[in-house]
């Protein structure tokens, strides 16, 4: 036992220092179980999944605050913004650390018994739990590399590694997902009771081997740009083994109530998980189904307006220093036409009666208040009171400055759609991969001449299929496939339709200070000027654009990494209305030319890593090939 507790290498953090027993002590439910032969590799596998869906302290800071504000899958600024708290990052690295130790020990367990010979039932079965466990471990130190840039493969081998680059992890990582799945006997059937210790899948082989091939699919594809031939080989290889194809077999997790680590990732109710302006673009107009047909409730029908109706203009309420191109305008109503996921993700302000309309925080009455104010340029005096029942809206992140200042409506709780209840109540089962992604991932492959199991037109579809059936709107997907609309940023949904929108439309608005009907040219983003650089109606934005919706709320990291590698899905730059204090290459002067450093890549190492092994951070640093900083990229991403 001694040999097995030399996991000692501590990432910086203290909390991977281990003392003699406490490895068993930590995974095992039985108290007495304090010996290598009475320690169970089911129980360090269930406690590395268990602990991975994060308690609600990590969870905030890791999902909620950092994960969905950098894929602006929400409304807030923060990380998005280039703001880092150091304290926030350091919860997720000491319980990330934790998680792979767990795994670790898993696999070491394995080992150790599988070396003193083992019989019956553990002769098939114990071989199985540790491929288990290093498909688990790939995933959790993919997480880990995705979001810091550098780690240290062999921190848990009972020796004092060296932090390890980018690179180096995703070649160890595929011949480590390759290994695990070709040696995994999928006839063995657990007990009842070991199928206890997998909260994912009760340890259904079969179903571990379709993850593990998905997982290699998604590290393949991340390097897609940097790296195109190790990224298609791999592909091509994993492709070949199975992959989740059906949301029966999606990596998921249930939630419960509580606080503790299988409390809900998405439940504290301080968050507002607001409408962000990047999904509301892209959302809007896709797919052309009407509310009208998707809320047939009487109640809603007088407050849907026409398809060619842009809102009321507020310029002096809304900063104008963005490409969001709605950027000025309150929407005093419902779209005409709207993504039908739209409707199953969020709930519309006033709607009290939706099962899904979520009070939160439940200690005030902010979530049911839909009345709010604008004002003069006094700060004091009411301009206009403002209702927001049954409206869609979703501002710019950033800077409004002071008119920011005079609009108490668009970033308040009540007056903003808002993620519904079913995924912050603690009774949903978090996915962390769904088979849509597998299909989307094969289009793209497609795209790229890559050879997949199906054509991309096909992976295509079958990707929004499955994500439909998942939202419950699947009455609409054919309608949806069959799409020449354009959403709000250029791009439409039929496959084969990709010719580009005219640059410019006429819209209807009431400038909202008068009351005067008018018109507003409607300026579609410039591809030229995007992250992207190319056309916005082209296959691969139309997959990543799907990706993007059909990963809301669960997998923000790959909407993240999906824009870090691509520069798609379309993010509108943040408004500097005035100067943002931790992204200052933005300006007034170039917020429609978008560079990297306009959009958070990683998260800087935490502090405590430099304060206790100063060497070890240094190294870390130098596998950046660039500075501890938000804004250097990862080896795979844009430069």
């Amino acid at each position: 036992m001694k040999n097995i507790n030399k996991l000692i290498y501590t990432l910086g953090m203290g909390s991977l220092l281990f003392t003699a027993c406490s490895d068993f002590d930590e995974v095992n439910t039985d108290p007495t179980a304090t010996t290598i032969d009475q320690a169970r590799v089911e129980y360090a596998i269930n406690a590395s999944i268990t602990g991975a869906q994060m308690n609600p302290d990590v969870a905030e800071r890791a999902f909620v605050l950092n994960w969905k504000t950098a894929a602006r899958q929400h409304f807030t600024s923060g990380i998005a913004t280039g703001s880092y708290n150091d304290d926030w990052i350091s919860a997720y690295y000491n319980k990330s650390a934790d998680w792979q130790k767990s795994a670790t020990l898993a696999i070491t367990l394995a080992d150790d018994k599988i070396g003193k010979g083992l019989a019956g039932h553990d002769e098939v079965m114990i071989p199985n739990m540790k491929q288990v466990a290093r498909i688990w471990r790939a995933y959790l130190m993919s997480e880990f590399i995705d979001n810091f840039g550098a780690l240290p493969k062999d921190a848990f081998q009972g020796m004092n590694p060296e932090f390890n680059s980018t690179k180096d992890i995703y070649y160890f990582l595929f011949d480590e997902l390759k290994e695990a799945v070709n040696s995994i006997d999928v006839s063995v059937t657990p007990n009842d009771d070991e199928k206890k210790y997998d909260r994912a899948y009760n340890f259904d082989f079969s179903k571990w081997v379709k993850f593990g091939n998905s997982m290699r699919m998604r590290l393949a594809m991340r390097l897609s740009e940097v790296d195109p031939s190790k990224a298609q080989s791999e592909f091509e290889d994993a492709v070949k083994g199975g992959y989740i194809a059906s949301n029966s077999d999606n990596f998921t997790v249930a939630e419960r109530p509580g606080w503790d680590d299988l409390t809900g990732v998405m439940s504290r109710e301080w968050n507002s998980q607001q409408l962000s302006a990047t999904l509301n673009n892209l959302m809007i107009g896709l797919g052309g189904i009407k509310t009208a047909d998707q809320l047939t409730d009487a109640k809603y029908q007088p407050y849907i307006k026409p398809a060619d109706y842009m809102g009321q203009r507020y310029e002096n309420h809304y900063s104008l220093y963005t490409n969001e191109p709605g950027a000025g305008f309150w929407f005093d109503g419902l779209r005409n036409m709207i993504d039908p996921r739209a409707y199953a993700l969020f709930y519309l302000p006033g709607d009290f009666d939706n099962e899904n309309f979520c009070n939160y925080p439940s200690w005030d009455n902010t979530a049911k208040t839909v009345k709010r104010n604008l004002l003069k340029e006094d700060k004091e005096t009411t301009l206009e009171e403002i209702d927001a029942t049954y409206t869609w809206n979703a501002p710019a992140i950033g800077s409004h400055g002071d008119k920011g200042a005079l609009n108490q409506v668009y970033t308040f709780n009540g007056t903003n759609p808002r993620l519904a209840l079913k995924y912050r109540d603690s009774n949903s089962s978090r996915i962390f991969f769904g088979a849509w992604e597998s299909y989307l991932l094969i289009a793209e492959a497609s795209v790229r001449g890559w050879s997949a199991s199906m054509g991309g037109k096909e992976a295509y579809e079958a990707g929004i299929r499955s994500s439909f059936e998942y939202n419950g709107v699947s009455q609409f997907v054919d309608a949806y496939l069959s799409s020449t609309e354009y959403n709000n940023v250029g791009t439409s949904v039929a496959w084969d339709h990709t010719a580009e929108p005219a640059a410019t439309k006429t819209m209807k608005m009431i400038d909202g200070y008068t009351k005067a009907e008018g018109t507003f040219t409607y300026k579609y983003p410039v591809a030229s000027q995007t992250l992207y650089g190319k056309a916005l109606n082209d296959k691969l934005t139309k997959i990543i654009t799907q990706k993007f919706i059909a990963n809301m709320p669960w997998v923000p990291m790959e909407s993240w990494s999906d824009h870090r590698r691509l520069g798609l899905p379309f993010f509108e730059t943040p408004a500097v209305e005035q100067p943002l204090l931790y992204m200052p290459t933005l300006t007034k002067t170039n917020y429609m030319n978008q560079t990297i450093q306009f959009f958070p890549q990683r998260l800087k190492f935490p502090s405590s890593l430099a304060n206790s092994s100063p060497e070890g951070y240094k190294q870390a640093v130098e596998m950046l090939n660039g500075a501890d900083d938000v804004f250097t990229p990862l080896w795979w991403a844009k430069h």
